[in-house]
């Protein structure tokens, strides 16, 4: 059976340019993967149209635009969702049009599909007396407490993805004058964030405890699960639940991204240095915290010196007042 340039495009893009040429992440890989099965799917469900038989320009804008519908309208998911599959299309026929300049009109129909307007999400974060309680939740005097609160420590204290917090190595941690970890995050990239002296004590006492001090040890990874297994995200997600301050019926690591970020604003480190440790590519991304900073400051101001705005004036209400300034006018 004859393959389809489609076909064939996207076998080498998945499977060759993204790992191998721009040195995606695995989970990067991944959305992008599951943009296409989705793809694939709504081709066949959809429109009865056989994998075997799609091409570049079968793609056409009605059929991504019908695609992208259907992820909101049957699938139920969210516009920040769909606006990512798009961005994994438009990526592929860039791709495409650099590798075949014949397709270069069918390529530049996709790629002016607008996104959707998504609503901006409130930035979730903890209060210093709130993270402060969870960190004292976990009982270090047992293996899993003693675990748990360095994994807490190492979320907060660092501000990781959860992705990196799970690919961290042995020797992705470095001790001497001044403790630090190494942090590989999207498309690959590694940073290098300092660690308080509390929680580089706990990372000593961690790897004594779990022997990995040997140099043959630098490999392997650094926290795993009480069967000697890698983490999932789910399984880091329930530890962050069970420790949740009061009142919070959500954490996330994420939330404890955003709460280290806010943290360091409010202390007053300059945004740039926010943007390094957090391992953002662009500081607009870095500068959602402190607009989100800046409108906590508007509320509390308002809730503390509410602007006195009498409700009418008093030479509103004077019925002679009000005729003699009318009789002043020509």
């Amino acid at each position: 059976m004859r393959t389809t340039d489609f076909a064939s495009l996207l076998s080498k893009y998945l499977l060759s340019y993204l790992p191998c040429q721009r040195g995606v992440s695995d989970n990067t890989l991944a959305s992008y993967e599951a943009a296409f099965s989705r793809l694939l799917q709504y081709c066949e469900e959809e429109r009865g149209l056989p994998v075997r038989k799609i091409t570049v320009e079968t793609l056409s804008p009605d059929l991504i635009e019908g695609y992208l519908n259907w992820l909101c309208e049957k699938q139920k998911n969210s516009a920040s969702t769909r606006n990512q599959r798009l961005s994994a299309i438009k990526a592929f026929f860039k791709f495409t049009r650099r590798e075949n300049p014949r397709y270069i009109y069918a390529c530049e129909r996709i790629l002016q599909i607008p996104t959707k307007k998504c609503p901006t999400p409130v930035l979730q974060y903890l209060s210093y007396e709130e993270i402060k309680e969870m960190l004292e939740k976990p009982n270090p005097c047992t293996e899993k407490g003693f675990r748990d609160l360095l994994i807490l420590c190492l979320l907060y204290d660092t501000g990781a993805r959860v992705s990196e917090l799970l690919d961290l190595t042995v020797g992705d941690i470095h001790f001497g004058r001044y403790a630090r970890v190494q942090l590989t995050g999207k498309g690959n990239k590694s940073r290098e964030v300092p660690l308080s002296a509390k929680t580089a004590d706990l990372l000593k006492s961690y790897i004594q405890r779990q022997n990995l001090s040997s140099p043959e040890k630098r490999t392997q990874q650094l926290i795993l699960n009480s069967q000697g297994k890698s983490f999932t995200r789910a399984g880091i997600t329930y530890i962050l639940q069970k420790y949740a301050p009061d009142g919070h019926k959500k954490i996330t690591p994420h939330i404890l991204r955003h709460t280290k970020a806010m943290h360091l604003l409010q202390s007053g480190v300059n945004i740039v240095y926010i943007r390094d440790i957090l391992g953002h590519v662009d500081i607009k991304t870095t500068e959602t915290y402190a607009r989100a900073d800046t409108e906590m400051k508007r509320k509390a101001l308002e809730q503390a010196y509410p602007t006195p705005v009498p409700k009418q004036g008093t030479w509103q209400s004077d019925s002679k007042l009000m005729d003699w300034l009318k009789s002043l006018s020509p």
